[in-house]
């Protein structure tokens, strides 16, 4: 009788284990479906978020790109430059300044009166009149690649439409970050100042046709708010001071603001200079200045601005100077 309470417990045992197998495995499938439900869900509320956040980085990339960047990255250019190096040209954006802020400054500066903008904080903007040039441009553009500071070209239109190479100067300022300003299309001074008196119209119109020979190179959506008088405001403020300030009321009309320098290294005043004179009249004049604005030039025979150019820079730097263009 003992061997089939035996095998009996033994049968009742077997079946209790098999009982408990059943059930881990039934638990063990209810967890595996619980976390696949769970998974699918959050993969579900995770994937608009992740589509969301590419269309407002997409969204965002597309804002840095100016309307000037925009066209520069669509068309095929004579500097024969692909979509990926202009692509990581418009990632290296330098700081920008207000063009209204540097003619408020020096206006105030020259009137001997605090500016508004003294705050201690020491910027230097690199201008350069009276380009672009075939001769002149490219070594002053290979400067301040190597040197990784940005500058403000004031541009003559009928040097613009000079040449493809003078467009391509235009259009290679705008993949390296510089700035592009108006300095009349002529800058002839019989045309734009006739009996040494200011011509409104002259002017404008001259203000004008540069700005369309620079929408021809660069596209239709460019524009600029930055002008310099050829010769200087405070030149011609001098001699007429009744028509600059007309000339003056027409320019902010129509949204411009122009503007001067406080730094010269004469690199167009007086005699020929070498580069060491010119840096010699540079460090003289940029003395003190918290906000420099340096007038140079990038037209022919201009070399030696392009020799003292990475000096000056190197000065400018080790004197705690930070680099801006001026828009």
């Amino acid at each position: 009788m003992k061997k089939p309470m035996a095998e009996y417990k033994d049968f009742a045992h077997d079946k209790r284990r098999k009982q408990r197998i059943k059930r881990n495995r039934r638990g063990l499938l209810f967890i595996v479906i619980l976390l696949f439900i769970v998974g699918f869900n959050m993969m579900i509320v995770k994937k608009p978020t992740v589509d969301k956040h590419k269309v407002q980085t997409s969204t965002a990339n597309k804002e840095e790109m100016t309307a000037v960047q925009k066209v520069i990255f669509k068309q095929k250019n004579g500097l024969q430059k692909g979509a990926e190096d202009v692509t990581a040209s418009l990632k290296s954006v330098y700081e920008v300044e207000d063009i209204a802020f540097v003619e408020k400054y020096l206006k105030q500066q020259i009137s001997g009166d605090m500016p508004d903008g003294a705050n201690g904080e020491k910027i230097a903007y690199l201008s350069f009149d009276d380009g672009p040039s075939e001769t002149v441009t490219p070594k002053i553009l290979d400067v301040l690649k190597e040197e990784k500071v940005p500058a403000t070209f004031f541009v003559l239109g009928q040097e613009v439409d000079k040449s493809d190479i003078t467009k391509n100067l235009i259009k290679r300022m705008i993949e390296e970050g510089h700035a592009i300003a108006n300095h009349s299309y002529s800058h002839n001074y019989d045309y734009l100042y006739p009996n040494k008196k200011v011509s409104l119209d002259h002017f404008m119109s001259d203000i004008e046709k540069t700005n369309n020979s620079l929408k021809t190179v660069l596209g239709e959506d460019f524009t600029t708010r930055a002008v310099r008088y050829p010769g200087g405001h405070m030149t011609w403020a001098k001699s007429d001071p009744t028509g600059v300030a007309s000339l003056d009321k027409a320019l902010y009309a129509k949204g411009y603001h122009h503007v001067d320098w406080n730094v010269l290294p004469k690199d167009a005043e007086g005699a020929p200079k070498n580069a060491e004179e010119l840096m010699r009249e540079f460090t003289n004049t940029v003395a003190g200045r918290e906000k420099a604005v340096i007038l140079m030039h990038d037209t022919y025979n201009k070399e030696e601005t392009a020799k003292a150019l990475p000096e000056m820079i190197k000065y400018l730097k080790e004197h705690d100077y930070k680099f801006r263009t001026m828009k």
